[in-house]
This record gives structure tokens, C-alpha cells and sequence, in this order.
């Protein structure tokens, strides 16, 4: 028996990159400092990730957590121009930095002041 996963192209969602756990975020708007610490699935309310069904679970502080949305948030990163993430090295995060540099634009990527 043979079987094969068919995978799509050329859609907007498959081009979504999830911000990795542990990622070093900044609110946009409201400027809290904080960790990504899971992804929360909706089942009401407008303000959702591109993939259509989720928001970020930001870590602003024990025990408060923030729901946002990827168009919130801004990537910290370091002198090196790589991800700012809790206990990963640098390989890992300059994977994590080119992947996510793929799909969001520069001005989306700030240096920790």
C-alpha cells in the first residue's frame, strides 16, 4: 500500500512562519517586553494569526500572559542581528532569523536597547 502526503503551494497560509516559543518579542503598540510561550487556538473574535485560527501567548512576567497577534509583535535581536531566544544557541537562532526574515519585513526586527 502506497500511500503520499500531497502538500500545498502557492497558498498564503502554507507561506505563514510561526514565531518559535522562547522568542524575545516586543509589543508594537503597547511596548511590554516578553517571551512567545505557545500559541492559543480561537474559536471567537476577529484579531487572528495569518494562519486564520490562532494568537500568540506572550510571557510579559509570572503569571501574566498577553494574547497577540503576529502584526503586535516585534522581533528582538541581538548585536548580531539574530533572534533574541531563551537557552538556544546560534546556529539555531540564525536558522530561526533567516526563516522568519523570509516572510516579515525589516523594520519587524529591532535590536534590544
Amino acid at each position: 500500500m502506497n500511500t503520499v502526503k500531497s502538500v500545498q503551494t502557492g497558498t498564503t497560509k502554507s507561506a505563514w512562519v510561526r514565531i518559535p516559543d522562547g522568542t524575545k518579542v516586543k509589543h508594537r503598540h503597547e511596548g511590554h517586553v516578553g517571551f512567545i510561550d505557545g500559541l492559543t487556538e480561537l474559536v471567537t473574535g476577529l484579531n487572528r494569526n495569518p494562519d486564520g485560527k490562532t494568537q500568540y501567548r506572550m510571557n510579559i512576567g509570572a503569571p501574566d500572559r498577553q494574547l497577540v497577534t503576529e502584526d503586535d509583535l516585534s522581533i528582538l535581536i541581538d548585536d548580531e542581528e539574530l533572534v533574541i531566544m531563551l537557552r538556544q544557541k546560534a546556529p539555531y537562532r540564525r536558522a530561526v532569523t533567516q526563516s522568519l526574515q523570509s516572510v516579515l519585513t525589516a523594520d519587524r526586527f529591532i535590536k534590544l536597547a
